[in-house]
This record gives C-alpha cells, structure tokens and sequence, in this order.
C-alpha cells in the first residue's frame, strides 16, 4: 500500500482502498464530544475522516451534513456500519467497538467496505491512548 506522504490515513486492507487520506483525531473527552458539530460540508471533503477513539456510538446533533460511520473493534476490524447517516441522529452503540471512523457520504459504498474488513489507521508522530 502506497503511503500518503506525511499524514494520518485509514485504510481498508482488506478492500485494498482509502477510507480517508485525511484522517483528524479526536481522542480527548472535549474533541469526542464535538466531533464534527457546526462544521460544514465543505470542510469535510472527498477523502477526509475523523477518528474517534475510544468510541462505541457517535450522534450527529450540531450538524449540518449526512455522515458514513465505521465501527472498528480492538484489532480494527470492521463491526458495523452506518451509511449516510443524517444529521440530528443518534447511531446505536455497538459494545464490540473500540473506536469509530466518521467519513464523507458514499465513502463506504465507494470502497465497498463490509463486515469483518481490516483497517489500518496511520498515525504520522502520534501516539492514540486506547
């Protein structure tokens, strides 16, 4: 797999495809919390992620646009998933995840990304408490 140079990526092995080769961190209680609230579309483009960790469910409240969500256990293997999920809900918990993958509408139907499919999250210069 071809590396993006210098940057935090998730990517499917499995599928052999990047969930995002943009990925932000949300690691701490407050960037859990607000996640993606308040940003537009716009500013999460094609390509773009967020990933919370430690996560079992996320909402959308705040926001403005439709999310994709993947769940990911310990061993980051996929749990579940959420497609096109609107703003103003409230994805289920899923006791299995360890952390979860906001992405772009259409990014896990573009990646055919499905159950039991192994991501790697690259972290450049970052050490994730779990």
């Amino acid at each position: 797999m071809p590396t993006p140079a210098g940057k935090q990526y998730a990517y499917n092995r499995t599928r052999q495809a990047y969930l995002a080769t943009t990925l932000a961190v949300a690691d701490t209680h407050w960037s859990r919390l607000r996640g993606l609230m308040a940003k537009e579309q716009k500013d999460f483009p094609e390509g773009s992620g967020l990933w919370i960790v430690p996560c079992r469910g996320v909402h959308t409240f705040l926001m403005r646009f439709p999310i994709d969500v993947v769940y990911l256990d310990a061993q980051q293997a996929v749990v579940h998933l959420e497609e096109h999920l609107r703003p103003w809900r409230l994805a289920p918990l899923r006791l299995s995840a360890a952390s979860v993958v906001e992405l772009p509408p259409g990014t896990i139907h573009d990646t055919r990304t499905g159950l039991g499919d192994i991501v790697d999250v690259g972290l450049t210069g970052r050490e994730v408490k779990q």
